[in-house]
């Protein structure tokens, strides 16, 4: 397994070349028709130009943005890694370029890489039996299905456990999370819960529905129903910001937002999610839970994910409120109002639609 280079694809259009160069760090030029006909697949980091760009060693171990979404961490992360050592392969060994190989046609979003490196084949469609088999992985247990658990979740990221499944009415198919090791059993209902008051704050969100009673899914935004892949970027890849440090403001997350989109409908949907969490006390708002699509020649916000009741790292949004991340107030939300262009009545407006959507909910205790 040791890939020299990789093809980058898009809904089977050839996007560019990747190679590792002698210092393990990722360069990447575009093809010669996608300079003529295609997008800039990172805006402010790959333009559209004809050139090799090569990657920093920080802050994705040498890889670039883009393609680091593309790469499963936490729960896909894991999978992958327990089918490498039963396969006897030291998973610190694999490469970056490896690594996307082995993501093949199976990541989030829509960029592909070939040659492709299967790791499995057939996946696991039961849902409580992938719960019990995610128990046992997660406790350090061996599975027998774990090929097939790589097959049906190996490109998904996030700590808690993810499946994929096809949705019987012909849509797009459906992503359903099931507990992670230090979640209650209620998770499921939580999150549906908390979708549920994002809707009424008319927050854009999927189409969403608890599976068994008690497994929280949602339709993927990144597949239409004949299979078309929709291009997504977050944030994280767009600011070449690592999610693992908490060094963003959502000051910053508004200039992005009209930055890439020049559209401040675009700006109110970030701003709305941002009241969201802050009321909800969702502070689990790392740079990788904000993403863009680009779809019909536009940039937009993508609807909204992984929201959820949690504490935070030090008690401490991942993303601060004008500088505030412990305990932002309403004055902080109003400040990046301001600072981001949007009128007062308007914040205003947005702040009470969310604060009476969560306390509407009864998503926190009094």
């Amino acid at each position: 397994m040791k890939n020299k280079t990789l093809n980058v694809f898009y809904n089977n259009l050839p996007v560019g070349r990747l190679i590792e160069t002698p210092e393990k760090l990722l360069a990447f030029e575009y093809d010669a028709e996608w300079l003529r006909d295609g997008f800039s697949i990172s805006p402010f980091h790959l333009p559209l130009e004809k050139q090799v760009f090569i990657a920093g060693r920080e802050p994705f171990e040498g890889n670039f943005g883009v393609f680091n979404d593309s790469l499963p961490d936490g729960w896909g992360r894991l999978l992958i890694d327990r089918m490498l050592a039963k396969r006897q392969i030291d998973p610190a060994s694999v490469s970056l370029l490896d690594r996307l190989a082995i993501t093949g046609t199976t990541g989030m979003g829509a960029l592909e890489y070939k040659p492709v490196e299967s790791l499995g084949d057939d996946s696991l469609q039961d849902i409580d039996v992938f719960a019990i088999e995610a128990k046992r992985i997660l406790a350090d247990k061996d599975s027998k299905d774990l090929e097939k658990m790589v097959r049906g979740s190996g490109g998904s990221n996030g700590a808690r456990p993810k499946t994929f499944l096809p949705d019987p009415d012909g849509g797009a198919e459906w992503l359903v999370k099931l507990p992670a090791s230090n979640d209650p059993d209620t998770i499921g209902k939580l999150e549906f819960k908390y979708m549920q008051a994002a809707k009424s704050a008319e927050l854009t969100v999927p189409s969403f529905k608890l599976f068994n009673g008690k497994y929280f899914g949602a339709q993927r935004f990144d597949r239409k129903p004949n299979g078309e892949k929709v291009f997504m970027i977050s944030a994280s890849a767009l600011l070449n910001s690592s999610h693992r440090a908490p060094t963003l403001d959502y000051n910053d997350l508004m200039r992005l937002t009209f930055e890439l989109t020049r559209d401040f409908s675009e700006v109110e949907k970030m701003f709305r999610l941002m009241c969201f969490n802050v009321f909800s006390h969702n502070r689990d708002d790392h740079s990788k839970n904000f993403s863009f699509l680009y779809d019909g020649g536009k940039w937009k916000v993508s609807p909204v994910y992984d929201l959820v009741y949690n504490t935070g790292l030090g008690g401490e949004h991942a993303t601060m409120v004008d500088g505030n991340g412990r305990n932002p107030t309403k004055e902080n939300i109003l400040s990046v109002a301001q600072k981001c262009g949007l009128s007062q009545r308007r914040a205003k407006e947005i702040l009470a639609g969310a604060e009476s959507a969560v306390k509407k909910a009864k998503l926190l205790k009094e």
